[in-house]
């Protein structure tokens, strides 16, 4: 297999077996790929250098952690957002912050135990210099994640 950025369908497969486990051995996945085990790994190292998988992290459950979820929508000064991602970043709470279409340019995950500290960070991203306004959402339940 040649060293491209471009994955085939047992990558697409590999990856989704991943997404659901990323803990499943090695040799379950060749199982189910129909594939030798030192394949998969083969694969998995590819996979790596070229940055499709990235690394392996926790995966919290949110309830019970008992964490509350709200997703934040940002409107920002475009002439800022180098600025806004490094003050957003240094927010411990915001679990991520992604580049979004439509009439808001930016919306942060933020994961924090009682809603007073949520509403602490919703002030702290309201301060950062170059974000004009917010609107924010609490996570009422999940009804699936992957």
């Amino acid at each position: 297999m040649s060293e491209t950025a471009e994955q085939d369908g047992t990558d697409l497969a590999l990856l989704q077996l991943l997404r659901a486990n990323a803990r499943e051995p090695t040799a379950s996945l060749a199982r189910k790929l129909g594939l030798a085990r030192s394949s998969v790994q083969a694969r998995i190292a590819r996979l790596e250098r070229l940055g499709v998988i990235q690394g392996y992290t926790l995966r919290s459950d949110y309830a019970s952690a008992r964490l509350i979820r709200a997703y934040v929508l940002l409107s920002t000064n475009p002439k800022m957002i180098a600025r806004i991602v490094g003050d957003v970043k240094r927010i411990a709470e915001v679990e991520s912050l992604s580049a979004i279409s439509g009439s808001y340019d930016m919306m942060a995950v933020v994961a924090a135990p009682t809603v007073q500290d949520i509403d602490r960070v919703l002030d702290q991203l309201g301060l950062v210099t170059g974000v004009e306004r917010t609107m924010s959402s609490l996570v009422l339940s999940d009804k699936f994640r992957r």
